[in-house]
């Protein structure tokens, strides 16, 4: 997997662009603020049971990606599992970067 997308990661972060936290990621997809929703390979079932079902019945693309540790690494922040793009130009590179 190309590790580029982690520093878009990082970017869209410091521009604000990005929600971190299980309930506000759930909330911001059914708000349809999400753009897309990626989530840490090692994420807990019911967590990601829940996130890959609501990104669903939504119509959000969600992407399963490296572990809670790298995630939380282009973060700047601990143990993150997830975390939901608000901005379509950096849900769209980071897309193209890991696809």
């Amino acid at each position: 997997m190309n590790k580029n997308y982690l520093n878009m990661i990082g970017l869209a972060y410091r521009a604000r662009k990005c929600s971190l936290g299980e309930e506000t990621i759930l909330k911001d997809i059914q708000r349809q603020q999400a753009k897309l929703v990626l989530i840490a390979s090692d994420t807990g079932p019911q967590t990601m049971k829940r996130l890959t079902d609501k990104c669903k019945y939504y119509k959000v693309p969600y992407l399963i990606v490296d572990d809670r540790e790298t995630l939380a690494n282009a973060l700047g922040k601990s143990q993150r599992v997830a975390v939901a793009i608000l901005d379509r130009g950096f849900a769209k590179k980071i897309m193209s970067l890991i696809g």
